[in-house]
């Protein structure tokens, strides 16, 4: 994902619906985000987050 104002294209293949909270968390810290290979957004933290920066998601949605 690469945000607009550094070139991204606007388009869906560009973007991922974020709260407020969270998308200024994104802009302002270490945090980072792609498209897995399933086109599911992965969201890679800081290294004071997890050491091993592996990416994960966010599975509420899967819930029962």
């Amino acid at each position: 994902m690469r945000h607009w104002a550094d070139g991204g294209p606007t388009d869906l293949d560009n973007a991922v619906l974020l709260c407020g909270h969270h998308h200024r968390v994104i802009h302002h810290e270490d945090w980072h985000v792609r498209l897995g290979h399933d086109r599911r957004p992965e969201f890679i933290p800081p290294s004071y987050v997890d050491a091993t920066r592996s990416p994960c998601r966010n599975t509420y949605h899967l819930r029962p």
